[in-house]
């Protein structure tokens, strides 16, 4: 089993100064969101958006992103939530739902775009590379809050997770499935295909608003697939809805409206354009 990396604070504290305390989880946080920009400002003039304009949208989207994704997690936990109220502002101890993030992203995104008269597909396609990215970085924060972890294993790569931290229904194992490992894995992956898909369109002179929906669409698609996938392994509780838990319904959601999305792509000029 891997033990070495585990030896960090109980409380997943990096550092303390005075009665100022800098958390492991707020510093991946942290990590991915400026990975996230730098990723797209450097992508800006080939998207041939104005980096004050992005700049601008990032300021919004960190707000609205953080508030959306928190929101998420508390109406899917109201039953915690309303037995500790004070809970809901310790983000530090986890609990930012992607989900909830994307979609106050789209949102933030879509009036942004409204406002500057820019195209919204064009603008969520520069950003999803660098999303995907910051997903890639941000789950690591999980892991030192000891969260969202998998089912019992004996795997080589299983993690040992604290006594307090397990499910009374695993209380007896010690070694788990590192699901953020997985999932930060998969989201380098679909990051690595958004900037080679990026690269072509970029050499061929196709980036244009209708591969800018096919950019947005393959993101949605990639990552529906890969949470879909890992929920049959978590353990973490959510609510389920006819045997599939919430974030696999969300994913099939996604994964139409997506599909849908590609079928009647707003931008294709021709029938032939369309799937």
């Amino acid at each position: 089993m891997i033990t070495w990396l585990h030896n960090f604070h109980p409380q997943a504290i990096l550092f303390s100064f005075g009665p100022f305390q800098i958390y492991w989880y707020g510093l991946f946080m942290v990590l991915g969101i400026l990975s996230a920009l730098l990723i797209s400002f450097r992508m800006t003039k080939y998207y041939k958006i104005d980096k004050d304009k992005l700049f601008d949208l990032s300021f919004w989207l960190i707000i609205f992103g953080l508030l959306g994704a928190r929101l998420y997690d508390v109406c899917l936990q109201i039953p915690y939530y309303i037995s500790n109220p004070i809970a809901i502002l310790k983000i530090w101890q986890g609990g930012l739902a992607i989900h909830g993030a994307i979609i106050a992203g789209i949102i933030t995104s879509y009036f942004f775009a409204r406002r500057h008269k820019l195209s919204i597909w064009t603008l969520i396609a520069l950003i999803v590379p660098g999303l995907a990215f910051a997903q890639t970085i941000g789950r690591w924060g999980n892991y030192f809050n000891q969260e969202l972890f998998g089912l019992p294993t004996a795997l080589p790569w299983g993690i040992p997770i604290d006594l307090m931290n397990r499910p009374w229904a695993y209380i007896a194992s010690s070694y788990f499935h590192p699901t953020f490992l997985y999932e930060s894995i998969g989201c380098f992956l679909i990051f690595l295909i958004l900037v080679f898909m990026n690269i072509y369109l970029i050499k061929t002179k196709k980036l244009n608003k209708y591969f800018s929906v096919w950019m947005v669409a393959l993101y949605m698609i990639l990552y529906s697939v890969l949470r879909f996938t890992l929920e049959f392994v978590r353990i973490d509780e959510t609510p389920s809805v006819l045997g599939l838990r919430w974030p696999q319904v969300i994913s099939l959601f996604i994964i139409l409206i997506s599909i849908l999305i590609l079928i009647f792509n707003p931008h294709a000029k021709t029938k032939k354009d369309r799937i």
